[in-house]
């Protein structure tokens, strides 16, 4: 059938969650749809992202609605040159090896292109079928859990919430006491509880579980007997942490809250401001966003930008508002250079609802021509009156080797160009709640702040730039930690080096990444460690 082209090498470019919008594929209006009881998933892994763009724009083209991101309201994933025991290992990992959530119907390609020859489709039989699903691994078995988050497979909805709560609480306080040893104990913890495939029941569960010594099992049992700890509720309870980490519901979602005098705000919530700018304002006696906008010599633009916009800044930013923001800005990329590709990374590419602010990255298939893109796309968006703050910096990558000291250092940072910079949308007259449904929504005056953060790649160091942009915080740092420890090898957003060679190695994917790790290849929505 000539429905389907020939496989092509995967290059680099958008990821799974994006694939088929990287040649502006777009989904087919609700009056479009002309199956809405079914909902397509193409697994990418064995398909290819060009090829999964090319099916997913003849499905859509004939009235199917395909999604890129897998959620419950897929019924059919379709999935090419893989077994069924890949197959139902695969959705495993992305229900968690929960029992709670439907499970689709698992099928090989051949059920897909049967569909779009007869325009519709087709019944599910036996040979459509990639199997049943497999039995799940025991619930805390440690034997099957590695020591390296970069190693296992995480989703965004686990069994050990209250947990990992309390864990994380305990490293943010260590945070901003400077305390990394503690911060990291306590990170690595938690994120091993994430990765488990059943909830947690008893300490003997934690025995042979890596990264839990005396005090972090001591943390889980406290949870287990009594339902909190009794250190994590001193540390919620001091004025240090109340200062550092609000108490107020703004980034749950709560809008227009009039500041508590009773509750001190978050310093390190404002846009512009770290740990250490937190801690040296609370020594210095400040306490709320008011102490600050009387002590305004002690702020920087950006500062002033992030208190100025505070609130919405304070506010989820919704997925289906970060996809508004792509299409504006990304027809501004296209306006400046036409053949340029723009990707969302972080959170949302590993499947979260919301989050905090907005990253893209952006490419060009010609080294080079992505050279001075930022100012020129900053200026058209600037002309329409969305651009509330920006702060562009070059490019100044030299050389892999040269920051190969970064890399040792467990640093995100990265020398590409890039804009931090805070965007106007546009609000709807009314709205009703992404989740809930609930609504409609008081009416708003003007835009939106959202923060939008733009970074260049050049195509030869953009696998590596998907790969650092995505995420998690803590997924990166022991996928350096264990390139570094296990393979001696230097990891960053820019490249893969090897000290004792002095020679990089490149790769086009992620997936190249992981294989010169000898890792096996986690999907974005996985490493939410």
């Amino acid at each position: 059938m000539a429905l389907v082209p020939p496989k092509r090498r995967r290059g680099p470019g958008r990821g799974e969650e994006a694939g088929a919008g990287a040649r502006g594929a777009a989904a087919p209006s609700p009056a479009a749809l002309r199956f809405p009881e079914v909902t397509i998933y193409l697994a990418e892994r064995h398909m290819g992202r060009t090829r999964r763009a090319f099916l997913t724009r003849l499905a859509r083209a004939k009235g199917f609605r395909v999604d890129q991101s897998y959620s419950p309201e897929v019924t059919h994933v379709v999935m090419e040159g893989g077994s069924a025991a890949e197959a139902s290992g695969w959705l495993d990992r992305v229900l968690g090896a929960t029992g709670s959530l439907p499970r689709p119907l698992l099928l090989n390609i051949s059920w897909f292109t049967e569909s779009m020859g007869q325009g519709k489709p087709v019944p599910v039989e036996g040979r459509h079928r990639l199997g049943v699903p497999l039995p799940t691994r025991s619930q805390g078995d440690p034997s099957s859990l590695p020591a390296y988050a970069c190693q296992r497979h995480t989703p965004l909805n686990h069994h050990n919430l209250c947990f990992t709560e309390a864990l994380e609480t305990l490293a943010e306080a260590a945070g901003f006491e400077d305390s990394q040893g503690r911060l990291l104990s306590f990170r690595r913890a938690a994120s091993v509880l994430k990765a488990l495939p059943g909830p947690i029941t008893s300490q003997s569960q934690l025995h042979r579980l890596p990264h839990f010594g005396d005090h972090t099992s001591r943390i889980v049992q406290e949870v287990l007997e009594h339902g909190v700890s009794s250190e994590v509720e001193k540390v919620k309870q001091s004025e240090r942490y109340q200062t550092m980490k609000p108490l107020i519901l703004a980034c749950q979602g709560i809008r227009n809250l009039a500041p508590d005098p009773g509750i001190q705000q978050l310093f390190t919530q404002i846009f512009g401001v770290g740990v250490k700018t937190a801690d040296k304002w609370y020594r210095e006696g400040l306490r709320t966003l008011d102490d600050l906008r009387g002590q305004t010599r002690k702020l920087s633009r950006q500062q002033e930008a992030g208190i100025r916009y505070f609130e919405d800044l304070c506010t989820p930013v919704w997925r289906h508002e970060a996809d508004a923001i792509q299409k504006t800005v990304e027809a501004a990329v296209r306006q400046v250079l036409p053949d340029a590709t723009m990707t969302l990374t972080g959170g949302f590419r590993r499947g979260k609802l919301r989050g905090h602010d907005v990253d893209f990255l952006i490419t060009h298939p010609v080294e080079g021509q992505e050279t001075g893109l930022l100012p020129k796309v900053m200026g058209h968006l600037e002309s329409q009156g969305l651009v509330l703050y920006q702060h562009t910096q070059s490019n100044h990558y030299q050389d892999l080797k040269d920051l190969d000291h970064k890399a040792s250092q467990n640093t995100t940072m990265d020398a590409y160009e890039r804009c931090f910079s805070i965007l106007c949308l546009p609000k709807p007259p009314a709205s009703f709640h992404p989740e809930t449904g609930e609504g409609p929504k008081e009416p708003s005056r003007d835009g939106k702040a959202v923060r939008v953060d733009l970074v260049v790649a050049p195509i030869s160091q953009f696998a590596f730039a998907l790969l650092g942009w995505t995420g998690s915080q803590h997924f990166e740092r022991e996928l350096r930690r264990f390139s570094r420890t296990e393979k001696r090898l230097l990891l960053n957003s820019h490249g893969l080096y090897n000290p004792e060679k002095r020679e990089s190695l490149p790769a086009a994917s992620e997936e190249e990444i992981f294989k010169h790790l000898g890792l096996e290849y986690i999907p974005p929505e996985q490493r939410n460690a």
